[in-house]
């Protein structure tokens, strides 16, 4: 975990002189993705969104945006409708007690309100670097794809197996439906394939 407070650190340094509070920023972000009932949205998660914020950095065109955004995306994590919501309430306050530029952290809270729908419109650079990120995983090969879907389960175990297979379908379903699920030019060449394939498989164990 020391190398992710490094990341953040370093990060906030560009936008804050404030460090002591940034660093127990930091800390408070990494416990709430260090929760217990977090079995695919916790630190493997965010380290992975992160490594893919850095392999779309190119396409964005304010990078540490959607580096903070990253980090705030899923901070809110209660299998609630809301999550979202809250999560980028999260970043406007603290990025705001920071003293980061009010047009930054506006900026991140869009971003991660983005992730609802992931269907940022054309031409959002960052937006499409984010969702394109945030759907990494789904390019994943098969078998890491279905232990994640596992995991996501286990996440949800209060559910029952019926709501899940059907709120999941009509996820997965929304997904596809779109005109493509990447909205960058790595995103769309490496992973939109490979994407779907993962996703019709899923879909055929949920009906």
């Amino acid at each position: 975990m020391q190398d992710l407070l490094e990341v953040w650190d370093a990060l906030l340094a560009r936008h804050t002189s404030h460090s002591d509070a940034a660093a127990a920023a930091g800390k408070a972000l990494l416990a709430r993705w260090s929760e217990p009932h977090r079995r695919y949205h916790g630190l493997s998660h965010l380290r992975d969104i992160l490594a893919s914020v850095e392999a779309l950095g190119d396409h964005a065109t304010d990078l540490d945006a959607v580096r903070l955004a990253a980090w705030y995306h899923d901070a809110v994590y209660d299998g609630r409708s809301d999550d979202e919501e809250l999560s980028a309430q999260l970043a406007e306050a603290d990025l705001t007690a920071l003293g980061v530029d009010a047009e930054l952290v506006a900026e991140v809270g869009r971003l991660v309100r983005l992730t609802i729908e992931h269907d940022p419109a054309a031409g959002d650079t960052n937006g499409e670097a984010l969702s394109d990120a945030d759907l990494a995983g789904l390019a994943l090969p098969a078998e890491l794809y279905q232990r994640n879907s596992a995991l996501i389960r286990q996440e949800y175990g209060h559910v029952s197996d019926a709501d899940f297979r059907a709120g999941r379908t009509r996820i997965i379903e929304s997904l596809l439906a779109g005109p493509g699920l990447y909205r960058t030019p790595l995103g769309r060449r490496d992973w939109e394939a490979k994407a779907v394939a993962n996703m019709n498989a899923e879909l055929a164990t949920l009906r």
